[in-house]
């Protein structure tokens, strides 16, 4: 009965690491094969012309060329084009 009560703990205190998403080339920008253009989470942008996805939803050039971003179909894509359009 003579003790001390424990002392309270915190709830906050914690963050989770970033993650480094998003645009990493933009539009206009000269690219070589394996570039890297987008990274997501999901396909909030689809990938386009000369352009693949990998796994984890990334998108990277497959040829030489310049970023285009483009609504095809009523969804966002980007796709590179060898001439600067």
């Amino acid at each position: 009965m003579g003790r001390k009560k424990g002392g309270g703990k915190a709830k906050n205190g914690r963050d989770s690491n970033p993650k480094y998403l998003g645009v990493k080339t933009f539009e206009g920008e000269f690219v070589k094969p394996g570039y890297i253009i987008v990274r997501q989470r999901g396909t909030k942008i689809h990938p386009g012309i000369n352009t693949s996805m990998g796994n984890d939803y990334t998108i990277f050039s497959l040829t030489e060329g310049y970023i285009k971003f483009e609504k095809y179909r009523g969804k966002k894509r980007v796709s590179v084009y060898s001439q600067k359009l």
